[in-house]
């Protein structure tokens, strides 16, 4: 993990995990010490691991040729953006309606536990899901 601090009073951390099944833990477990950071409840935290479990799980499912997952965390004050990204290969999404009408459920579960939610998967290119979970009390 590599960590830098940026202007605006932002730190980011980024992990890159094989994309196999037994590092999913690795990610929860980071992210949860990440989100500790900031003013979260137990309960958020939680949120806040399962949906990255979810995004981890999507990228190992769906994208059969890629090596690796990247999760980039960036810690403002008032949120923790998350993205999660695969090097490729996955078939194609292509409408997100089509996504979830397919019975993978990981996506919404991802939306109802995160505040904002920006969900792409392009052929090639991969997974790029990015999740924003704002400390309560914030705008």
């Amino acid at each position: 993990m590599t960590v830098q601090q940026e202007s605006e009073s932002v730190n980011v951390v980024e992990l890159r995990i094989p994309c196999k099944p037994e590092f999913v833990s690795v990610a929860r477990l980071a992210v949860a010490g990440i989100a500790n950071r900031l003013h979260f409840t137990v309960e958020e935290i939680e949120d806040v691991k399962l949906a990255v479990a979810e995004a981890c799980t999507n990228c190992i499912q769906h994208s059969p040729h890629a090596n690796e997952i990247v999760l980039t965390s960036e810690m403002a004050p008032e949120e923790l953006r998350i993205v999660v990204r695969d090097n490729g290969g996955g078939r194609s999404g292509g409408e997100e309606s089509a996504e979830l009408g397919g019975g993978r459920l990981g996506i919404f579960l991802i939306r109802s536990l995160m505040d904002d939610v920006e969900y792409r998967r392009d052929e090639g290119a991969g997974l790029f899901l990015r999740m924003v979970k704002r400390v309560a009390g914030s705008t």
